[in-house]
């Protein structure tokens, strides 16, 4: 069966993991996250840059056979999917804002993005935005205090209403676009709960979906022939195993610059 690493800065690549597992469940999955640094949305370019390199020469160094890598983070994907790819002969698949779809599909012309500042301020996204969304209205907003948010509901499986309703005062999403792509991928695990306080006519758009579909493309992987209902094991790492809010078999990982 495939291998497919899983890389991101916290939880939220698990958004995309999900996507991954309903599309392949008898790959094998290796999740990475880089919680030393979380969040990603605050690091430098150069930083982000740094700690892709080094996991990849952690990959090479440690032997494993992976297949494919991807980059469950809208942050380090758009700052160094094109560095990390100078460094390996594994494809790669990074996640990027989904303005594309969310443009495509809007009805009012009129989108927003929801992403955290690196994501949200940085050339590619604007790239993007001029490339896919000419025809459309385009709010920028950003936010870290939502990462926090879907950490905590991750790990304890509960909402921290008051936090959640103060971010999205302070946000001030507007009610008349008419699709809100969801920039960073730890908020569509809060997606029922933002959409609850939101307009009930916004649609949220991610690219956890697109991103199984590609690398399933990728891998030549034959769904038919995978009858499996259950969903394998995943290895999990972290480089901060200390700092987890629940107890579980995660391995350290040290990635130095």
């Amino acid at each position: 069966m495939p291998h497919v690493l899983v890389f991101d800065s916290g939880i939220g690549g698990t958004s995309v993991l999900s996507h991954l597992q309903l599309a392949m469940p008898m790959a094998q999955y290796t999740y990475v996250m880089d919680n030393k640094l979380l969040p990603y949305g605050l690091q430098s370019q150069e930083t982000i840059k740094g700690r892709l390199v080094a996991l990849l020469d952690w990959i090479k160094q440690s032997k494993k056979q992976v297949d494919v890598i991807v980059i469950a983070c809208n942050t380090a994907s758009t700052y160094a999917l094109e560095t990390a790819r100078m460094h390996t002969t594994i494809p790669i698949v990074g996640v990027v804002p989904a303005i594309k779809p969310a443009a495509r599909t809007s009805v009012k012309k009129h989108i927003g993005l929801l992403a955290t500042p690196a994501t949200s301020k940085n050339t590619y996204t604007a790239n993007l935005i001029s490339a896919f969304a000419k025809d459309c209205q385009v709010e920028i907003y950003h936010s870290t205090q939502l990462v926090s948010i879907a950490e905590h509901f991750y790990w304890h499986k509960e909402i921290q209403s008051n936090q959640l309703k103060a971010e999205l005062e302070r946000l001030n999403v507007s009610n008349k676009l008419d699709r809100l792509v969801l920039g960073c991928t730890h908020f569509p695990i809060i997606r029922e709960q933002l959409q609850k306080c939101l307009s009930q006519e916004i649609g949220l758009v991610d690219s956890g979906e697109a991103i199984a579909r590609r690398v399933q493309h990728i891998l030549s992987y034959n769904v038919k022939k995978d009858k499996c209902n259950e969903v394998g094991p995943v290895h999990w790492y972290a480089t901060a195993p200390d700092n987890l809010e629940k107890s579980a078999d995660i391995s350290l990982l040290k990635l130095v610059n």
